[in-house]
């Protein structure tokens, strides 16, 4: 016997890909490149190694679910710093809790604050589509309703909220926002920002924010959930934030993130957590720690995705639906069917990429069905390389 929920989860993207193009080959002259996984490849600060080796001994010891005051420490005046907030906003022991990176806490935050029943039927989650799988799962997994919300070019990429019918804004027990999104690289405005915050409050409803590509842009620094927030009513009630180090830093394993916000979700996400036993260990503390503190790398590999944007707008840029994104490292291309141009770029050029409908719900016409997701993850030559090819194809 199984949880028959998990019956209702379809295959991850990844897998349908690989089903997609089962017993295709591809090119045999060329190398294959693969776009289709947000996996960073830039370099990651030396010094990594180096504050590992150096608590190696605290791998012989059961890691506290709160983490240690270096790394709240850390992360307090990282975020305080970086969106501007005011001093004793976010203090280091009641608004922040590591996380073994953002998926699986973005993940357990729907098993956290989706109840059984709200207004005695069952409860909404919230869903901008396309979508980061995990809110979809977790929704499901949670017993709630899944409403996905259209993200297109006519929304700006971000979801309207407001818009939906009242009988799914008003059972909404959770929301997820993406800003930059993923797929499409949009920026929530402040005003976009203290608009779902408002709106979270008046129907009473978590907002967690996914804000894992908030380092990565081509010019201004995307807005932060908590910078809208200490904007008028200086509060995180009903607001919580989630951030990794794996896009930001380079180290997708290390598994290190923290969420942020409303002291009461918190406390009992803390207490949730003792459960699940996602704690992180004592040399991932301390090295999360370090990188916390040290803008250079960033500074050094934002530049990078910079360069990389730009041969992409040299390359591609005269495609009729290419655009540059706001922040993140996607690119996100209407191509007409997004499966079909997936397996002919396979076969024809050797670059794997993601179908947007993957990406998106299920059923008739799917937000994602018309584009692909091309990653631009590789160092600069492998990029420009697979630009280069899909330019061809094109």
């Amino acid at each position: 016997m199984i949880n028959d929920r998990l019956n209702l989860l379809r295959d991850y993207p990844f897998r349908r890909l690989n089903d997609l193009l089962m017993g295709l080959e591809q090119p045999s002259n060329v190398e294959p490149l693969i776009m289709s996984i947000g996996e960073p490849q830039h370099p990651y600060p030396e010094f990594v190694t180096e504050v590992l080796k150096k608590h190696a001994g605290l791998w012989g010891k059961y890691p506290p679910t709160s983490g240690t005051s270096e790394f709240r420490t850390a992360v307090r005046d990282w975020i305080t710093q970086r969106y501007g907030l005011p001093p004793g906003m976010i203090e280091p022991n009641r608004n922040i809790l590591p996380v073994a990176g953002t998926r699986e806490a973005l993940f357990s935050v729907a098993l956290l604050v989706v109840p059984t029943k709200k207004r005695g039927v069952q409860p909404t989650v919230l869903i901008p589509d396309p979508f980061y799988q995990i809110y979809s799962g977790a929704a499901i997994m949670a017993g709630a309703e899944p409403v996905y919300v259209p993200t297109t070019e006519e929304t700006g990429f971000l979801p309207n909220f407001h818009a939906l019918p009242a009988d799914k804004l008003e059972r909404a027990a959770l929301a997820y926002l993406c800003s930059p999104s993923n797929p499409q690289g949009a920026v929530a405005s402040l005003s976009q920002l203290k608009s779902y915050i408002q709106l979270a409050r008046d129907l009473d409803f978590v907002l967690a924010t996914d804000e894992c590509y908030c380092e990565i842009y081509c010019d201004k620094p995307p807005p932060g959930i908590l910078e809208a927030c200490s904007i008028g009513v200086n509060s995180v009630s009903n607001v919580i934030a989630f951030h990794s180090l794996s896009k930001r830093s380079n180290v997708p394993g290390l598994r290190s993130g923290f969420v942020v916000g409303d002291r009461d979700l918190i406390i009992d996400f803390a207490r949730l957590r003792q459960y699940t036993g996602s704690a992180s260990p004592g040399p991932v503390l301390a090295t999360a720690a370090a990188l916390w503190k040290d803008e250079v790398h960033v500074k050094n590999s934002r530049q990078l995705y910079r360069e990389k944007f730009d041969d992409a707008e040299q390359i591609i840029g005269h495609h009729p639906h290419f655009y540059r994104p706001d922040g993140g490292f996607y690119l996100w291309l209407k191509v007409g069917n997004g499966e079909a141009t997936a397996r002919k770029l396979w076969t024809m050029t050797g670059v794997k990429v993601m179908p947007g409908a993957y990406l998106s719900r299920e059923g008739d016409d799917p937000p994602g069905k018309a584009y692909i997701r091309l990653a631009l993850v590789h160092n600069r030559s492998a990029n420009a390389e697979a630009l280069n090819r899909i330019a061809t194809y094109l």
